[in-house]
C-alpha cells in the first residue's frame, strides 16, 4: 500500500496535519465530518474514513503523545481511575515497572462497579498519566510504555 495509506491526495496532508495536532494535544480519539468525508482517529489507528468516493480506509502509524516509539494505554471508559485496588495498599503498577499482557494496571470505576484495566501490551512503565482518584474520559492516556525489547 502506498505511504499515503490510499486517502485522496488532497486529503493526506490534511489527515497527517490532523495526526500531528493530536500528537503534540494528546488527543486520543478524534472525528471529523464535512459534506463529503467522515473521519475518525484513535490514538493507535485510524478507525475509519468515508469519502464521497469508495475509499479504502487508512492504515496509518499511531498518533503519539511525544515522537517517540512509547506505547499509550488509554482508558477504555468513562469513570475514577485508581492506581491501588484499595486505599492504603499499594499501587498496580509503579514508574519503571516491567508490565505484561493482561497484568492489571489499575481500576476504573464507573456505576458503582469496579472494572480492573488490563495492559493489552507488554512493556516498561515510564509516565503515569492520570492520578489516583481522577476522572478519566474514554481513551484519555492512563500509561505510557516503553516497549520493551525482545527476549
Amino acid at each position: 500500500m502506498a505511504d499515503d495509506g490510499g486517502l485522496p491526495p488532497g486529503l493526506t496532508a490534511d489527515v497527517k496535519a490532523l495526526i500531528d495536532m493530536m500528537a503534540r494535544g494528546g488527543i486520543a480519539d478524534l472525528s471529523l465530518e464535512t459534506a463529503s468525508v467522515k473521519l475518525r482517529l484513535r490514538s493507535g489507528q485510524v478507525v475509519g474514513v468515508v469519502a464521497s468516493a469508495p475509499v479504502p480506509v487508512a492504515e496509518t502509524s499511531a498518533p503519539r503523545l511525544e515522537e517517540t516509539d512509547a506505547i499509550v494505554i488509554p482508558a477504555p471508559m468513562i469513570g475514577t481511575f485508581y492506581r491501588a485496588p484499595k486505599p492504603g495498599e499499594p499501587n498496580f503498577v509503579e514508574i519503571g515497572d516491567t508490565i505484561e499482557l493482561g497484568q492489571t494496571i489499575g481500576i476504573i470505576e464507573a456505576m458503582k462497579i469496579m472494572n480492573e484495566i488490563a495492559a493489552e501490551t507488554t512493556g516498561i512503565v515510564v509516565e503515569i498519566l492520570a492520578g489516583n482518584g481522577q476522572a478519566v474520559e474514554y481513551g484519555q492516556p492512563l500509561l505510557r510504555l516503553e516497549p520493551r525489547p525482545p527476549a
